[in-house]
């Protein structure tokens, strides 16, 4: 194992990668010989790029094409190593500028001989530094242009073409020898082979590997050609100019070249193209609104449009477009009403049209709209959890101590959440008992207890669950543990309780929110301040102008009973 990695770093200049699971158990055969013979491949092609530059005269700007041409094959064969270990943004805008002024030399030092072939050539230019510009862009998390197959696929064809008319021009300015213009011709050969070389080696024992290292091989061809693009730059004859008809058949040629790559990147707008179906992989743990670059936000929509999360039908049908669907969402946000957004999704052939939408959906479509009603919603999550945190302090606060004068060992006051359907109220338990916590038996038994007496309170041997007497979602609570039992102080109160508890553990606490939406909205004492063992817990309930009021008070006790002590 250790000599095939020798191997691979000896021949490819690098650590190998996936060894493990490409080659568990060391390189095959095939493999093996596919190193040795690309280390006499790249033995050649790196004797033919270290050739001495050819003497002779150049003037300024052919020396700057000549020096940032070698810079460029010092990159690709030594360069890439301590580049790598800076941010990828900075290596991304370095080779942006380093393409770009080559790019514009190209163009002035290259004897073109025609102005359609320059134009041809400068838009491909264009197009592949606009690619650039969108990977540096992506690297510093700005907005850039949404990638996909096929842009990806059209860039590729403009570099292709690029290629050809800068052949094409080197050829024509007569200065490089047939061997450099050969160089240039396999290079594009080496952008041609790489999607079948891809589908080859899938069916190829070990041959992912293979395909790697010849790829490798090949592509020190288009170094190959840089270096000798620079080293034969010195001025030469100009050849003679060709005839007519000749040059009508190259600017044919040429137009034919520099408009098929930019039409590859155009797609009709009605294309039935579907990115997202409602099984996508890509869809889940998508971020919210507000974390999302905004060309993201359309692929959003279209997976919370075909989403069947729950096992109920999309919002859309697949057999929409997307172009389809994110029409409708923009109709969906222009809609007067419900039931014009009702009568839209029915237009699209919406198994849900009665639903109406939500505007947590709409948003991604039409944030100015919906941020106008919700601003809530165009939040980024660290923005929603700071929010969240403000709106806790602030319910807090509005809580107070209603026994200021009796202090507790410990105690606390805040705000408890509660579930807004179906919640029987909250708990003051031993959390790290689960004897109770899993007696279906006996938590039905005391919720049907709570209700039948009209205490609102229900009692296992390590738990109480307290109710609440109005209709609320939310109400303020006080906990306190006392040593001793405390006057009834009954007054100004409507209902007070006293019942039994047991701290197996030592522990006796109420539940806190945590990361969810249920709890109190402070951090809870531990109420068994003499540890294990029995305990009394009482409980005070009103209603007044601020809601909902309780307070809890937990001292030791070793009675049974539970007792009523207002009503």
């Amino acid at each position: 194992m250790l000599g095939d990695a020798w191997l691979w770093v000896a021949v490819e200049w690098s650590s190998p990668p996936y060894m493990e699971f490409y080659a568990p158990d060391g390189f095959d055969t095939l493999t093996t010989v596919a190193l040795l013979v690309a280390a006499l491949v790249k033995a050649a092609l790196l004797w033919l790029i270290l050739r001495a530059p050819a003497p002779g005269p150049l003037d300024r700007r052919e020396k700057a094409l000549r020096r940032l041409l070698y810079l460029a094959v010092a990159y690709t064969l030594v360069l890439w190593y301590p580049m790598a270990l800076l941010p990828d943004a900075v290596d991304a805008a370095l080779q942006l500028a380093l393409w770009t002024a080559i790019d514009v030399l190209y163009l002035l030092v290259i004897r073109w001989r025609s102005r359609t072939l320059r134009a041809a050539v400068a838009v491909m230019f264009a197009v592949g530094l606009a690619g650039m510009a969108n990977e540096l862009l992506d690297e510093l998390d700005l907005p850039d242009l949404e990638s996909g197959i096929v842009v990806g696929l059209g860039l590729m064809l403009a570099g292709v073409a690029a290629t050809i008319l800068t052949v094409v021009g080197q050829r024509r300015d007569g200065r490089w020898s047939l061997g450099t213009l050969v160089a240039g011709w396999l290079s594009v050969g080496v952008y041609v082979l790489v999607i079948p070389l891809n589908f080859l080696s899938e069916g190829i024992s070990g041959g992912r590997l293979v395909i790697l290292v010849m790829m490798d091989a090949m592509g020190l061809v288009s170094t190959v050609w840089i270096a000798a693009t620079a080293r034969e730059m010195p001025a030469g004859g100009r050849p003679a100019d060709p005839p007519p008809a000749r040059r009508r058949v190259v600017r044919v040629a040429v137009a034919a070249v520099a408009v098929l790559p930019v039409i590859a990147l155009i797609h009709p707008e009605q294309t039935p193209h579907l990115t997202y179906t409602g099984w996508s992989m890509d869809c889940y743990a998508r971020p919210g609104f507000g974390d999302l670059k905004p060309a993201e936000r359309d692929a959003a929509f279209l997976c919370r449009a075909r989403s069947t999360d729950g096992g109920v039908p999309p919002m859309f049908p697949d057999s929409l477009s997307d172009q389809q669907i994110l029409a409708s969402g923009r109709a969906l946000c222009r809609a007067k009403d419900r039931d014009e957004q009702q009568a839209i999704l029915a237009r699209a052939g919406s198994e849900r049209s009665a639903w109406g939408v939500d505007p947590w959906d709409l948003v991604y479509v039409c944030p100015e709209i919906v941020g106008a009603t919700h601003p809530e919603l165009l939040r980024s999550a660290a923005e929603a959890e700071a929010a969240n945190t403000a709106y806790i302090a602030e319910e807090n606060a509005k809580c107070r101590d209603p026994w200021p004068r009796t202090k507790g060992v410990v105690q606390a006051t805040a705000k408890y959440f509660l579930f807004a359907d179906g919640d029987h109220g909250y708990q003051v338990h031993d959390p790290e008992d689960e004897g109770d916590e899993g007696d279906e038996e006996a938590w039905e038994r005391a919720i049907d207890k709570m209700y039948d007496d009209g205490t609102f309170i229900g009692v296992t041997r390590t738990a109480v669950l307290i109710g609440h007497i109005e209709d609320v979602i939310d109400l303020c609570l006080t906990v306190k543990a006392l040593r001793t039992a405390p006057p009834r102080r009954t007054a100004g109160w409507q209902q007070v309780n006293e019942v039994p508890i047991i701290s197996r553990s030592g522990r006796l606490t109420v539940p806190e929110m945590g990361d969810g939406e249920v709890g109190a909205g402070a951090p809870m004492p531990n109420l068994a301040i003499a540890g294990k063992g029995r305990y009394r817990l009482r409980v005070y309930v009103r209603v007044g102008e601020a809601g909902e009021e309780h307070l809890v008070v937990v001292f030791p006790g070793a009675s049974k009973k539970r007792i009523t002590l207002k009503s």
